[in-house]
């Protein structure tokens, strides 16, 4: 169907995963610290900052100096991850 249209987000898929390492964590408010390469998919050069995670659960296990892949997306004005996992 050529006038189905797929977000760049699910267009760009698991190769989408962006490098990054745990700075902090606040479990309680579901945020996560990260210092991170570029993140193509949002046109935002590397930097640190504050994200939230769509599910707490998903950073329950991190610890701060994990290195991470993560996927965000900008959901009503907040970068969210969707999907992070440690590299090792």
């Amino acid at each position: 169907d050529a006038h189905h249209k797929t977000t760049s987000a699910e267009a760009a898929g698991a190769s989408d995963m962006t490098d990054g390492e745990v700075r902090k964590i606040d479990l309680e408010a579901g945020r996560i610290t990260l210092r991170h390469a570029d993140i193509k998919s949002l046109d935002m050069p590397a930097m640190t900052m504050v994200f939230v995670v769509k599910d707490k659960a998903m950073i329950d296990k991190l610890k701060i100096g994990d290195k991470v892949k993560f996927r965000a997306v900008s959901e009503t004005g907040k970068y969210t991850v969707v999907d992070i996992q440690t590299v090792n």
